[in-house]
């Protein structure tokens, strides 16, 4: 009796030049290593200003710091530029509020506002993860047209019950989330209720 073999979940990740680059340096790291373990297929695409924002918080080059294909600003041979290629999520980290506005009003110039238009077209995971703070009331709205659009707003605030000791602890309770919502199983921090959560009733 043969038994089926399991296809790799088939996701996006883009990155724009909002402040919050460590969260998606991280998120990569953890794809990656499903990359290499034949349970993700991962493209990713940035924006144009992208680079920039993480030389300045991670430091390097973008594209050297990374172990996967990155897909030039207007590249739509990207095979998740399509809705036929039948990739199943996205995860926008950090999601600029330009962006967001572009994908809320249906403007598809990049390969990323594109392939954020195609997640939502076909129905799929679009997960953003906004780090902008405070938010005007243009963000909100254009936030909302997203979420009623099918889009899941995440915004990037760490969470503290688990009594993060690092900044890497913190980020991890972000990207976890993150993960969750892309339908990659991984436990980075305790989830509530757990027992070492030191949480209390």
């Amino acid at each position: 009796m043969s038994s089926a073999v399991a296809r790799p979940r088939k996701i996006v990740v883009g990155i724009t030049g909002a402040s919050g680059a460590p969260y998606a340096k991280r998120l990569l790291q953890l794809l990656a290593e499903e990359r290499a373990a034949g349970r993700v297929e991962l493209g990713v695409c940035l924006s144009s200003t992208a680079p920039e924002v993480w030389a300045l918080e991670c430091g390097g080059d973008l594209r050297e710091a990374l172990d996967v294909p990155v897909w030039g600003l207007r590249d739509f041979r990207a095979p998740f530029a399509s809705g036929s290629a039948g990739w199943h999520a996205m995860a926008i980290v950090p999601c600029s509020m330009g962006t967001a506005a572009r994908i809320a009003h249906g403007i598809s110039d990049t390969l990323l506002t594109r392939a954020a238009d195609v997640m939502i077209k076909e129905r799929r995971s679009l997960v953003v993860v906004p780090r902008e703070t405070p938010l005007s009331t243009i963000h909100l709205e254009n936030l909302t047209a997203l979420s009623r659009a099918g889009a899941l707003v995440l915004p990037a605030m760490p969470s503290f019950y688990g009594k993060p000791e690092t900044l890497d602890q913190a980020i991890d309770t972000v990207v976890g989330r993150i993960l969750d919502h892309l339908g990659v199983d991984r436990t980075l921090s305790a989830r509530w209720g757990e027992p070492d959560t030191g949480a209390k009733t």
